[in-house]
């Protein structure tokens, strides 16, 4: 499952994002992919963490990140994703492979063939 999300962006993504203060790094994984999916996601797997460094234009400015991958599977479509200009897509590993735009992302792909 990979999100596409429009606007500034423009680019295939893992779902995910930032995790709010006082939030476990596992409630901010279930919670991101509901509002980028829609979905309900199982058995969350630790894969590892990568640093990236973006330019987040909505904020106008460089961030350091810390992104953690987790395998997960979808569950049940709860809803339309809640964030605006993303939406879901599903592709196999190789499409998933040539899509993401972040070769983080893509790095921690190739550990699943």
């Amino acid at each position: 499952m990979l999100t596409y999300q429009a606007g500034m962006h423009h680019e295939f993504q893992l779902p995910g994002g930032g995790i709010d203060p006082g939030e476990s790094p596992l409630h901010a994984l279930h919670r991101e992919v509901f509002e980028e999916t829609g979905w309900r996601i199982a058995n969350p797997r630790f894969l590892g963490a990568f640093r990236r460094f973006v330019f987040m234009p909505e904020y106008d400015l460089w961030a350091e990140k810390i992104c953690h991958i987790y395998r997960a599977f979808p569950v049940r479509k709860l809803a339309e994703p809640t964030e605006v200009d993303h939406s879901v897509h599903w592709a196999s590993l190789d499409q998933a492979m040539i899509s993401l735009g972040n070769p983080g992302d893509r790095a921690f792909l190739q550990t699943l063939f």
